[in-house]
């Protein structure tokens, strides 16, 4: 009589020891590239958004030195509103041209263009203020907890500016930082001239 053995399971075949690295440097290649989409705007989509020509939804925010400001109160002036934060590289290459716009006579004093700096995911609030004596800026900056007016504007990633005309309307949305002409562009829409 011939003896049955169990038959024997082969070893399986050693998988090679590069394998076992893919999953984990695919997962960190998508993170990687997640992330950087969601910190920068498309450059390939730098303006327009659904609010184009309608009414610049309302905000009443905090300044940073206390006071409060509204939309409302800037009724009848053209205005720019800067979505920005200390720790955006684009913010601190447009600033120096938001300086120059403010800077020009007749913004001040509740006539001309008024100017609107809003923080956008700022993590903390001294590097804000550090950011406005570091680049002179005279206009108001305001908090936005909770980033609900960001999010109203449909904010996807600072800077990121809306030009709204005198009469609340919002005319054109930059996405990025602005250099001079990009910025131009979005002033001569709202009525207002040009650096």
């Amino acid at each position: 009589m011939t003896e049955k053995t169990a038959p024997s399971n082969p070893a399986p075949a050693a998988r090679p020891s590069w394998r076992r690295f893919v999953p984990p440097l695919l997962a960190a290649g998508l993170v990687a590239v997640l992330g950087v989409t969601l910190l920068r705007p498309a450059r390939t989509a730098t303006d327009g958004g659904p609010l184009i020509g309608k009414a610049a939804p309302e905000f009443d925010l905090q300044t940073l030195d206390g006071g409060t400001l509204s939309l409302a109160s800037l009724k009848g002036r053209p205005v720019v509103v800067n979505f920005w934060a200390s720790w955006c590289v684009p913010c601190r290459q447009e600033a120096p041209l938001f300086r120059e716009l403010g800077a020009r006579p007749g913004n001040a004093g509740g006539q001309g263009l008024a100017i609107v700096g809003v923080l956008f995911n700022e993590t903390r609030e001294q590097d804000a203020r550090y950011f406005i004596r570091e680049y002179a800026l005279a206009y108001p900056n305001l908090r936005d907890p909770g980033i609900s007016t960001g999010i109203n504007y449909g904010v996807s990633g600072v800077p990121e500016t809306v030009f709204i005309d005198k009469n609340g309307v919002v005319q054109h949305m930059d996405r990025g930082g602005l250099d001079r002409a990009r910025l131009n562009v979005g002033l001569a829409k709202i009525g207002v001239p040009g650096l």
